[in-house]
């Protein structure tokens, strides 16, 4: 966020990704089945689609973003993930969507932080 920017800022930006990312992960409904040969290829065009995406829709250009993505397969197992941060809440956050289909999970986020 560009300095002087703030929570409401931020919330604007994340209201934009999870936009981007519910419209893009829709578009994994297409793709066949689960399939384990697919997975990196689903991850990379995933979160490389984000990156761009997010680079053109972002407010300011003194902000730096990571997008992390996971796809599992839809078996019955278990998945826990956590994060750490040390951040200023009133300019850096995070946001994670998820999606699901018949056959897989998909589960994307991304962190937002200001360079001042």
């Amino acid at each position: 966020m560009d300095q002087g920017a703030t929570w409401n800022d931020f919330f604007f930006f994340i209201h934009d990704i999870r936009s981007i990312e519910k419209f893009d992960i829709k578009m994994l409904i297409i793709s066949p089945p689960f399939t384990i040969g697919d997975v990196e290829t689903l991850c990379n065009f995933v979160a490389e689609s984000y990156n761009v995406k997010i680079h053109i829709s972002k407010k300011s250009k003194k902000s730096a973003y990571l997008i992390t993505c996971v796809i599992m397969q839809k078996n019955g197992a278990g998945l826990h993930t956590a994060s750490s941060c040390y951040w200023d809440n009133t300019t850096d956050g995070s946001c994670t969507v998820r999606w699901e289909n018949k056959t897989m999970y998909c589960i994307v986020s991304v962190f937002g932080l200001s360079i001042n």
